[in-house]
């Protein structure tokens, strides 16, 4: 179902997707296009939601605000191609588009990853020191802190990059994926990939042990802090919050933990597909229903939105 692959440019690459006949096709196109358009309208109304509203613009909300742009972005890299794809005869990415796709796959993957490790390290202050988070959590502060997760993203995107794309691609440049990724193009290449795949277990071993002992840290100090709060509203609306950021940053760290930072724990290609669906796609969707259906002052900003804008 690969089309006529012989014509592909020898610099270009054909990307397999998955495999099965025109009905499988279409329902992997219908389950790829409803996942999309779920995680365009998800995060756009959380971005609009957060703008408009008043109320909504403390530090939470606005690093919340910029998790939907990334989720947003992050998405958009994978999923326009991939339905083109579904029924395309030449399944064709060019050498430059493959290493642009890559590239910003790499800066948004990594971007959400600080970012969730910083909205962790916010409720920290905001619960165990109160009386400093606004002096902390100055708007400024806030600015450099998500400026920053933008800059480590860039600065991990650019590494990857130019290690996975100096190599000499000589034999096959079909890749068994939907999307240009590591894994797959190592196997394509023809050469030696050891100091490769050093450098990307390496970074990104760092990158994601690194953040998720701030994210477990900062929940530490906010464990021992709800245990001394007496019982009432005060635990729930910091359950609330927290448990929303916390579900978020379990669905988005296993699977990347699993890709990228543990060689071998995906033993075949198929295995890599559906891991793949799942954080590119599937966690993009679900973040701002996550965080919109557990928080109620989301939730309230939203009847509020209604209300201004009722529908004709």
């Amino acid at each position: 179902m690969c089309g006529n692959l012989s014509g592909a440019a020898p610099q270009d690459f054909v990307l397999l997707g998955f495999e099965g006949g025109v009905q499988t096709q279409a329902l992997l196109f219908a389950l790829f296009l409803g996942l999309y358009a779920v995680t365009v309208l998800g995060n756009l109304t959380m971005i609009v939601v957060i703008t408009r509203d008043a109320r909504l613009h403390s530090p939470m909300y606005f690093f919340l605000k910029n998790l939907s742009f990334v989720d947003l972005c992050y998405s958009s890299v994978i999923a326009p191609n991939a339905l083109a794809n579904f029924f395309s005869s030449s399944k064709v990415i060019t050498f430059a588009g493959c290493a642009t796709q890559f590239f910003f796959l790499s800066l948004f993957a990594t971007t959400e990853t600080f970012l969730l490790a910083v909205m962790a390290y916010d409720r920290f202050l905001a619960i165990c020191s109160p009386l400093r988070y606004p002096v902390t959590m100055c708007p400024s502060a806030c600015t450099r802190l998500v400026l920053g997760t933008y800059c480590s993203g860039c600065i991990n995107s650019v590494v990857q990059t130019s290690f996975t794309f100096t190599l000499p691609f000589c034999g096959s440049h079909r890749i068994d994926h939907f999307f240009c990724d590591v894994p797959p193009l190592l196997r394509l290449a023809c050469a030696d990939t050891a100091l490769n795949e050093l450098v990307m277990f390496g970074l990104c071993g760092f990158i994601i042990v690194g953040t998720s002992l701030v994210v477990l840290v900062s929940y530490g100090y906010i464990a021992g802090t709800i245990l001394r709060m007496r019982a009432g509203s005060g635990r729930r609306k910091v359950f609330s919050t927290c448990g929303s950021h916390m579900t978020a940053v379990s669905l988005f760290y296993g699977p990347a933990f699993v890709i990228y930072a543990q060689p071998g724990a995906v033993k075949s290609m198929a295995q890599g597909k559906v891991v793949s669906v799942f954080y590119t796609l599937v966690i993009p969707m679900l973040n701002p229903l996550i965080y919109s259906l557990r928080n109620k002052d989301v939730k309230e900003a939203l009847r509020r939105l209604r209300h201004r804008h009722p529908a004709p």
